[in-house]
């Protein structure tokens, strides 16, 4: 069972194209492996994406682990925990409160401006399920005041490279672990290349850093020492074709009896 990041990883950051990967795709397709989208994605955005891949019929981790997209869905059954973080986004003191903007807060054409998607897709990623992301537009110790308020009502943030991200606490990995538990694969496999990858990647069989030169190198990580991560030198998707047929050559080597 492959788990693996999108943009920078699976798709390619600039053209958002995945092409150069299908030949590994189809080769997972023919082996009935599964494929699971780890994605900072909302279920609107990766429900279509998900279908156009051919692979819905595996779960889907959305909203940076924050929750989980089941087979065959276009949309998250509920938006339950997202409405918890609103509420307790409106419990925070005001004068607190108004120094964060959240998605909620904004129109589509603010998300647009703001991350470059088009005006549709903009309106996909305010469709959300589970998370809030949003600015900070105040003082360090403001901050941590708001957070504090924030904590006590069961809500924790990661902060990314521009948003500032509220959720209940779910990550990728927890998502992952719960997926392995259910379909029980013989091997597990995870690919991404940011920091917020890390720990599924450290929680797979094999782990595998896809090469983005528009940031700097994920650090060693815990289980590279023992063998169990490799390090593409392609990024984006031509080094997740090469990784994955590398691995499933690997994997057919390990079970083919020595002749003799």
């Amino acid at each position: 069972m492959v788990f693996t990041d999108l943009d920078g990883t699976l798709i390619d950051h600039t053209t958002y194209d995945w092409a150069a990967a299908q030949p590994a795709l189809d080769a997972l397709h023919d082996m009935a492996a599964g494929i699971v989208l780890a994605s900072s994605k909302t279920a609107a955005e990766m429900g279509p994406l998900r279908a156009k891949m051919g692979v819905q019929k595996w779960p889907a981790i959305v909203e940076n682990g924050a929750g989980i997209l089941p087979p065959f869905k276009m949309q998250a059954p509920a938006a339950e925990d997202y409405a918890k973080v609103r509420a307790a986004l409106d419990g925070v003191p005001s004068d607190l409160r108004q120094q964060f903007r959240g998605f909620g807060d904004m129109t589509a054409q603010d998300v647009s401006d703001l991350t470059g998607l088009s005006p549709d897709d903009a309106a996909l990623a305010k469709q959300r399920c589970f998370s809030e992301p949003g600015l900070w537009s105040g003082a360090k110790a403001d901050k941590e005041a708001f957070l504090a308020a924030l904590a006590d009502d069961g809500i924790t943030a990661q902060q990314g490279g521009r948003f500032l991200t509220l959720s209940l606490g779910r990550n990728k990995v927890d998502h992952m672990r719960d997926i392995i538990d259910l379909y029980q694969p013989q091997h597990t496999v995870a690919l991404g290349d940011a920091p917020n990858d890390i720990a599924m990647l450290e929680h797979a069989d094999i782990g595998v850093v896809i090469a983005n030169p528009a940031r700097q190198p994920l650090p060693p990580l815990k289980t590279e020492k023992a063998g169990r991560i490799i390090r593409t030198q392609d990024a984006g998707p031509v080094g997740w074709n090469w990784a994955i047929l590398h691995l499933i050559d690997r994997f057919e080597q390990s079970r083919t009896p020595p002749h003799g």
